[in-house]
């Protein structure tokens, strides 16, 4: 479904790391919206390591079951590829081009005359660089972007999550909600998963009381989501 009488808005989810869930919570959260009655496409920020696809937005679509969209095809939902799998600084350089976030961001302009909600997937997490002196945390604050947060119990991830929030709170970002991704929980982690779910959700509920706070069971097959608060 595309376009309804609801204003637009681009969201952007982002993670603690590199490999927090971003592609899965995304995928979860544009079920959830649409579900909701809007119309939902996702984008990817900057993908790099592929060559003229998205890994991220074909995985969207097969988690989405909708097979390549016409928005696709015209390059609108990963307009900034590089060939290398590394930060978008790093990467560019390798491929020898600039990254170009107008395009970017006037492709984000089009989706979101096209459908209610534009749900673009940063690469890595906010403090990755696309120059030396700025960041993909620069680029969501200069486009007033809310903010989704993809967190899990890894070993280190209360640090990292809290070092996140933190970041969206110095720059004034409005943070949507926190996805905790249950794909790393196991029995032999559970009081650590158990206790690392409870404490992100106190701090939220401390410092970001507005925030939703959903869980993300591992996927099975099916894009769910349990909203905590």
């Amino acid at each position: 479904m595309k376009k309804t009488d609801t204003p637009s808005q681009a969201i952007f989810i982002t993670g603690i790391d590199t490999d927090a869930g971003k592609t899965y919570a995304t995928a979860s959260y544009a079920r959830m919206l649409e579900e909701q009655g809007l119309g939902v496409i996702t984008q990817k920020f900057i993908q790099t390591g592929c060559i003229g696809t998205s890994e991220d937005i074909e995985a969207h679509r097969r988690l989405l079951g909708t097979g390549q969209l016409e928005e696709d095809r015209l390059g609108l939902t990963a307009p900034v590829i590089f060939s290398y799998p590394a930060s978008a600084q790093l990467a560019a350089r390798i491929d020898g081009r600039d990254i170009d976030l107008a395009l970017i961001s006037k492709a984000t302009d089009e989706l979101c005359r096209r459908y209610d909600r534009v749900l673009i997937e940063g690469a890595g997490g906010l403090m990755v660089p696309i120059t030396d002196e700025y960041f993909a945390i620069d680029y969501v604050a200069e486009h007033h972007l809310p903010v989704i947060l993809t967190t899990n119990s890894r070993l280190g991830s209360i640090n990292h999550t809290i070092l996140s929030l933190n970041a969206i709170a110095d720059y004034g970002l409005n943070l949507l909600a926190v996805i905790y991704n249950e794909h790393y929980d196991n029995d032999k982690e559970s009081e650590i998963a158990a206790d690392t779910k409870e404490f992100i959700g106190r701090y939220l509920a401390s410092h970001f009381p507005m925030a939703e706070y959903f869980i993300m069971p591992e996927y099975d097959g099916v894009l769910r989501m349990k909203k905590l608060r």
